[in-house]
C-alpha cells in the first residue's frame, strides 16, 4: 500500500493499516514529517513529490495494489492518481478537497472520497439542528440514518405501518434495553428505541422532517 501525504488524514491512516498487518509506503514532500513518522512506525518512507513518476518506482508502484492520495492539493492528487493508473495500480483513491474537482477524477478513473472536514462539518450540523437523528453511514445512492424515539412523540406506541413512508425503509430498531428487532408492519414503536433507516439519498430531507414530526417530543 502506498500513502501519499502525511497530514492528518496520511498519518491516521497509516496508523490504521500498520496496525492491521499492512506492508506500507509512505511519500510526503516534508522531510520532517517522513522522519516523524520513521520514528513512530515500521514503514518504508519517501521524502518526495508523488507526482513525479521516479518517485512513484522509488516507492515499488510496480508491485502495489492500492495508492490512496491525501493531500490537501487536489492538483497534486489528481497528477499523483494520474500516474499511478497510468502505471497500472488496480486501486486508485484519493481525497477530493473541492467539490467542483469530482469531475476530474472521476474521469481519470480515482475512486472519489469527499472532504472529509466537510463530512464532519455535516455530520455536526444535522445533529445539531436535528437532536433525535444521527446519520451512521453514506452507501451508494443512500445515506444509513438512525432516530432517537422520544417520549410523548406522535409515534410513541404506534404501529410500524402508521408511519408514512417513501424512498426510504426501516431496517433495525434497538430497543432501550438492548434488544435488536428486525421489524415488520405490526411492530410499535417505544420511547428509548433506536430506529435504523436507510434512505436514497434524494429522500434525506423528507426523513429529516419526519424524524422532527413523528419522533421528536410535543412542544
Amino acid at each position: 500500500m502506498i500513502i501519499v501525504g502525511l497530514g492528518g488524514i496520511g498519518r491516521t491512516l497509516v496508523a490504521y493499516a500498520t496496525e492491521r498487518g499492512n506492508s506500507v509506503v509512505v511519500i510526503d514532500k516534508n522531510e520532517a514529517r517522513c522522519n516523524e513518522i520513521l520514528e513512530e512506525y515500521d514503514v518504508f518512507v519517501i521524502a518526495g513529490n508523488a507526482t513525479n513518476a521516479s518517485i512513484l518506482h522509488e516507492a515499488g508502484v510496480d508491485k502495489t495494489d492500492v495508492l490512496i492520495a491525501t493531500t490537501s492539493d487536489d492538483a497534486d492528487n489528481l497528477m499523483t492518481c494520474w500516474l499511478a493508473k497510468k502505471l497500472h495500480v488496480p486501486h486508485v483513491i484519493s481525497i477530493v478537497n473541492q467539490k467542483e474537482h469530482y469531475e476530474l477524477f472521476d474521469t481519470v478513473g480515482v475512486t472519489i472520497n469527499e472532504n472529509p472536514d466537510e463530512l464532519v462539518a455535516a455530520r455536526l450540523y444535522l445533529e445539531a439542528s436535528h437532536p433525535t437523528l444521527k446519520k451512521l453511514a453514506e452507501v451508494s445512492g443512500g445515506v444509513i440514518l438512525e432516530v432517537d424515539v422520544e417520549p410523548d412523540c406522535r409515534m410513541a406506541d404506534q404501529q410500524l405501518r402508521t408511519l408514512p413512508t417513501h424512498d426510504f425503509v426501516i431496517i433495525a430498531i434497538q430497543r432501550a434495553g438492548g434488544e435488536l428487532i428486525i421489524p415488520n408492519g405490526s411492530v410499535r414503536f417505544r420511547p428509548g428505541d433506536k430506529v435504523t433507516i436507510f434512505a436514497k439519498q434524494s429522500a434525506e430531507k423528507q426523513v429529516l422532517k419526519l424524524s422532527q414530526e413523528f419522533f421528536s417530543s410535543k412542544k
